[in-house]
């Protein structure tokens, strides 16, 4: 019986970090013509094994090879030359360049005369042949993200790679956009390519993965199981070890009064472009409401003009005191909680311990503050009822947030965020890349918060999540709410539509205050559960 030659084959692979055992022992194999799914928790080993093939980390032992050729990459450089192209999460193209020129970035050809007209007649050709529909003549500035993403395809298809790695690529995508790119790689596969799909959603994977390998604390869980049979559970209990709640349970909605009132609000972004145009919106008490959208439409600048972190024109109320261009401690003192989407940048101190993180909110009052000495014997005493309180795994409250995983340090900021009582809370991407456990964990925190009268504005980019979660779901689109929906009676379809630009007939509001802020029915259940 002949040996089967794989695109790739991994054995062996050993990666050691100071103090970390990042991959133990780890096997991986992709055939050719395959979609090959990598899960696993955050800190599993996933990346840390891709960026070996991409040639980014040498590993401390073991072997690769490439369609059956031992391989020993010193760069990325190296990779490339065997044919594998990573493409990444973010983006990295040039706005103010072409669709070609982007493509032909840091190539050899051309080398003095750029004959762009023949170029992008290349690119056309390549486009046709993978079906990847983008203009070769557009500014990358032109472009909406699963058009950019489509240019990032190309760029590594031009040079000739047989084996992509995809890390997270549906990660800031609208739903159609998403299925276009799921065609994609499939039209890819048919050609000839492979592909290995890093990614943290199990529907997708189960969608479109053939094979899957999953990773738990550096080591394999399970060696490219077919995807036949497999379910999401099976998954997640493959990923986690132990059984995933994907149903969450949401009791029937009753609001109360408006705690948030943002009225025809208009911001700029960093580069001082305009994020929000005339932005309406209401939040009541004991309710979610979901802002749906696409990466860069304001969700962003929304959330900072109500924490007082950016400037605006137009008024944010809460709880009828005017907060707009007020400095951030007038939101804390109105009862603002804030969960940052940068939990690391912005919603934590990376250097400090998890105690001196819990009390940032609160150092100067009593009983923790004391004039200019905080008692540090009761913010210890607080963090440790806090740590057990929301399950945070670490060996101590005086371990520094930064060596701790992403969902215990999403943890460590709800904690410090709920415990502070809000009758507000603007939780921002408070999932994002987390694991299926930490999803399970930070989403009941956040029902809890609104069962318990909390205002809750959630910004996500995972319809399933404001679907399971949320009362009312708005959809932003270039700084507008397109349109408000009740969760219950909301189509995904219809979502998708708005959150690329399209305004729905008798569903659309985006100038005033949103129709939807009439109570909900109480009686009626959400059919659209997460599963």
């Amino acid at each position: 019986m002949t040996e089967t030659t794989y695109a790739v084959e991994m054995k062996d692979v050993v990666v050691r970090f100071p103090g970390v055992l990042a991959n133990d022992h780890v096997n991986f194999t992709l055939k050719q013509g395959e979609i090959h799914a990598l899960l696993g928790e955050n800190g599993a080993g996933k990346s840390t094994l891709m960026n070996v093939l991409a040639g980014l980390y040498r590993p401390t032992a073991g072997t690769i090879k490439i369609f059956g050729d031992p391989v020993d990459f010193h760069s990325p450089k190296d990779s490339i030359a065997k044919g594998i192209g990573m493409i990444h999460q973010h983006f990295m193209l040039v706005p103010t360049q072409t669709v070609t020129e982007n493509i032909l970035l840091g190539l050899n050809e051309p080398r003095f005369f750029m004959r762009l007209n023949e170029y992008d007649q290349k690119v056309l050709a390549l486009e046709k042949q993978f079906g990847l529909r983008v203009d070769p003549k557009a500014y990358i500035w032109q472009l909406s993200v699963g058009e950019q993403q489509r240019v990032e395809i190309l760029k590594v298809l031009y040079r000739g790679a047989n084996i992509l790695i995809m890390d997270e690529p549906t990660a800031v995508l609208a739903p159609r956009e998403i299925d276009d790119l799921m065609n994609t790689m499939r039209s890819m596969t048919e050609q000839g390519k492979s592909i290995v799909f890093i990614s943290h959603k199990l529907h997708e994977v189960a969608a479109i993965a053939d094979r899957i390998t999953v990773l738990r604390k550096g080591k394999v869980t399970a060696e490219g199981y077919s995807m036949a049979g497999v379910t999401k559970q099976d998954l997640a209990r493959l990923m986690v070890g132990r059984d995933v709640v994907f149903t969450v349970e949401k009791k029937p909605h009753v609001p109360g009064n408006v705690v948030l009132e943002v009225n025809n609000v208009h911001a700029d972004n960093d580069k001082g472009v305009p994020a929000l145009h005339g932005l309406s919106l209401e939040v009541r008490s004991g309710e979610i409401l979901g802002i749906a959208g696409v990466a860069g439409n304001g969700q962003s600048e929304l959330a900072q003009v109500i924490c007082g972190l950016r400037p605006c024109k137009g008024s944010i109320k809460i709880n009828g005191r005017e907060v707009s261009n007020q400095p951030p401690l007038t939101a804390i003192q109105s009862g603002v909680s804030y969960v940052p989407e940068d939990r690391t940048g912005v919603g934590s101190a990376p250097n400090l311990s998890i105690t001196s993180n819990t009390i940032m909110k609160n150092y100067y009052e009593r009983p923790i503050g004391n004039g200019w000495s905080i008692n540090f014997p009761v913010a210890h005493d607080r963090a440790e009822k806090l740590k057990a309180q929301y399950d945070i795994l670490a060996p101590s409250v005086d371990t520094l947030v930064r060596t701790l995983s992403g969902g215990n340090l999403q943890k460590v900021i709800l904690a410090r965020e709920i415990s502070s009582e809000p009758q507000l809370m603007v939780a921002v991407q408070p999932t994002r890349g987390l694991d299926v456990g930490a999803i399970e964990a930070i989403q009941t925190l956040l029902l809890a918060q609104r069962d318990a009268g909390t205002a809750v504005l959630l910004v996500s980019e995972e319809l399933e999540e404001l679907f399971a979660l949320s009362d009312r779901i708005a959809v932003i689109f270039d700084g507008k709410i397109m349109g408000t929906v009740d969760a219950d009676k909301a189509d995904i379809d219809e979502i998708g539509l708005m959150m690329t630009g399209s305004e729905l007939p008798g569903r659309s509001q985006p100038d005033g205050p949103p129709a939807a802020t009439q109570p909900a029915n109480a009686d009626t259940p959400n059919p659209v559960q997460k599963g």
